[in-house]
């Protein structure tokens, strides 16, 4: 029955296809409209004043007439037949109002000066009365059929929005005109609410959902809760990974105050809501003890970690901010989004390009000297374990020498303080970046314990940001939407997690605790199963887990083997001597370190050894200076395999040795 009723509905809307008419028809069809409905209105007012279905208006036909001569120029003049039906809103209404409002007037006003006998002046507020209610009607009832023309043309999906609050009213709001979505129902988990109409739209609980997703067949469900905390986000995420649907959300209520994005822009689920942890608001004062009115010097500033310290720090009021970045395209980007950001909170802040390598020691202490910096962020490092392994004296030159360079340049020109950018890989290394990086630490914490110097430096340790170049979470979104394989290295891997902005304000802050030579560690919150987070993107985005036959499922998920040097977990901490600091999410670790004498003896051998690229002894220096380092594989170096090259290096020295020496020696 309803299919037949169906295609006489559809045979109307084709004999009066309003939606594809021209605009100049659409006007033409609401001024005929207001044509019948302005004189009706009078006609109305005189029945109901004189109770007569027939009232006697031969006397008063000319006002009649005069209505609609009158109104539509008023209306036209307020922009009532320029409005978009499927975008009426208020001020269509205030449009009639006002327009009544002058038509009733200037009729009142010709019938004063025409000395009409007989005219009853409660007819002119009945006709404003129902003029207002019947055109008023007529376009309601006009945009309830242009939208339902626009529903049947279109092939839309049934979409679920997670939360009735304001965020997901405004989201409602915006997919009523939207092309490929319309929204079949609200659910929330305030019980004030369920059972309510939004747009029209019925609000359920929460038991509900399988049942609507399957009476009205959805593959969506949009989150709308941006104000809601992380810890509860990631709960109610977990519980929608059963359902076989496509969650995606509303970005959080920190881009929607900022105005970074807007309630419309609908994104896949953030990897942060799957950790679900809940941020902590920063010290204030820890944030600007290092960077307030002070010039400060960020190393690597184009990187994903240099770029975000950059551009937490320009929040914090610094006479001066130097960008050192040796790529030059990195350095342009970060100065351009800098500047801008200046500019937008009408900040006034110096940012200085410089453009330069760590590497190159003269360049570097230059440039902290004519900038009279106080402050710097040392995070210029190459930290891709495989590549690091792949390109050994660059690593190492990069890593260990860049940082050696950078504290000297900083001793050398009374800088206030050192902060290194550490890693979860310094700690027992099985890789030469994780152990090119402990070594860097060995060598701040070696100069620290030098007399008669001003700087004081520390050291920051922590796992793997969010977003930052080489991140597995979007390996694994592009991944899944070109539907698979998801490659994971191995079923047991681990990994700590943080997002880069709240790495960056732990970093700031904690560079205001240092009192020389600390090792700070990042609280990263718990370790996350790499299998199981790559299982829960691919389930949240509607699709589901093959079962490696390829009789079940969506997305393969494939092992692809431990990377050169990658280890199964990472760690934070060399032993278990951990102190806390004022700061919840800051440890400090109390771990042995070296002489600045044995330091220098081992940086001489290691600049020998990368001077003859010889990759050997470069790796039996580093195992003895980090008795932790373990390497998990043999050497990697796509140079060293050239046979001519290795053995033209063994010829040149055969005779050198690793000088060992003892600890503190």
């Amino acid at each position: 029955m309803v299919q037949k009723y169906k295609k006489y509905i559809e045979l109307v809307h084709k004999a009066f296809d309003v939606h594809n008419a021209s605009r100049r028809l659409k006007r033409s069809i609401l001024i005929s409209v207001d044509l019948l409905i302005l004189p009706f209105c009078l006609w109305a007012a005189f029945a109901i004043r004189f109770n007569n279905v027939q009232p006697d208006v031969q006397n008063f036909f000319w006002i009649i007439l005069a209505a609609p001569v009158i109104t539509i120029p008023v209306f036209y003049t307020f922009g009532l037949y320029s409005s978009l039906l499927r975008y009426m809103g208020i001020q269509v209404a205030w449009a009639i109002v006002k327009g009544m409002a002058i038509s009733t007037l200037v009729l009142s006003a010709l019938v004063l000066y025409t000395q009409t006998i007989g005219f009853p002046r409660s007819v002119f507020i009945m006709y404003f009365s129902f003029g207002i209610l019947l055109v008023g009607a007529s376009r309601v009832l006009m945009r309830a059929y242009l939208m339902s023309v626009i529903q049947m043309n279109k092939n839309k999906q049934a979409v679920i929005i997670y939360g009735a609050g304001s965020a997901g009213v405004q989201l409602a709001t915006a997919l009523v005109n939207a092309n490929d979505s319309k929204v079949v129902a609200f659910i929330d988990d305030d019980r004030f609410i369920q059972g309510n109409l939004i747009h029209g739209v019925k609000v359920y609980k929460r038991e509900k959902l399988q049942e609507l997703i399957d009476r009205y067949n959805v593959k969506q469900i949009l989150l709308a809760m941006p104000s809601v905390r992380k810890s509860k986000r990631r709960v109610l995420l977990q519980s929608l990974e059963d359902y076989p649907v496509h969650v995606r959300t509303v970005p959080g209520m920190e881009d929607l105050v900022s105005g970074k994005a807007s309630v419309e822009e609908i994104q896949d689920v953030d990897v942060l809501d799957l950790l679900g942890r809940d941020a902590i608001p920063p010290n204030e004062s820890l944030l600007k003890a290092c960077v307030e009115n002070k010039a400060v010097m960020v190393t690597g500033a184009g990187g994903s970690i240099g770029s975000e310290l950059c551009r937490q720090i320009v929040k914090l009021n610094p006479a001066s901010l130097v960008l050192l970045e040796q790529s030059e395209f990195a350095l342009y980007n970060i100065e351009k989004e800098l500047n801008n950001q200046l500019k937008k909170y009408n900040l006034s802040v110096e940012i200085i390009p410089v453009l330069g390598s760590v590497q190159n020691k003269f360049r570097l202490s230059q440039s902290i000297k004519a900038c009279k910096v106080n402050t710097i962020y040392h995070a210029a490092a190459y930290k891709h374990v495989p590549l690091v392994e792949y390109n050994i004296i660059e690593g190492v030159r990069n890593n260990i020498f860049g940082t050696s360079f950078a504290a000297e340049a900083a001793i050398e020109n009374g800088v206030d303080t050192f902060v290194l950018i550490s890693t979860d890989k310094a700690v027992r290394p099985t890789n030469l970046m994780g152990a090119t990086k402990r070594f860097a630490e060995l060598i701040l914490q070696a100069y620290s314990k030098k007399e008669n110097i001003k700087t004081r430096f520390c050291m920051v340790r922590f796992g793997n940001v969010l977003g930052s170049s080489g991140s597995v979470v979007p390996l694994f979104r592009e991944q899944i939407l070109s539907g698979g394989p998801v490659t994971v290295t191995h079923p047991d891997i681990i990994r700590y997690f943080m997002t880069i902005p709240e790495a960056a304000q732990l970093v700031i802050q904690a560079s205001s605790l240092g009192e020389g030579g600390d090792v700070f560690v990042l609280d990263m919150g718990e370790p996350v199963k790499i299998l199981d987070l790559a299982i829960r993107m691919v389930r949240l985005m509607g699709l589901e887990v093959s079962d490696g036959n390829g009789t079940t499922g969506d997305i393969d998920i494939t092992f692809s083997g431990l990377r050169p040097g990658e280890k199964l977990y990472e760690e934070l901490l060399i032993g278990d001597n951990v102190v806390k600091t004022s700061h919840k999410r800051i440890q400090r670790a109390e771990e042995a370190c070296e002489s600045a004498e044995r330091i220098q003896i081992f940086l001489s051998q290691l600049d020998k050894a990368c001077s003859q690229y010889n990759c050997e002894l470069i790796i039996s220096l580093m195992k003895e200076v980090i008795n932790e380092y373990t390497p998990s594989s043999s050497i990697k170096d796509t140079l060293w395999f050239n046979s001519e090259l290795n053995r033209s290096v063994q010829d040149n020295t055969k005779n050198d040795k690793v000088v060992k020496l003892k600890p503190g020696s």
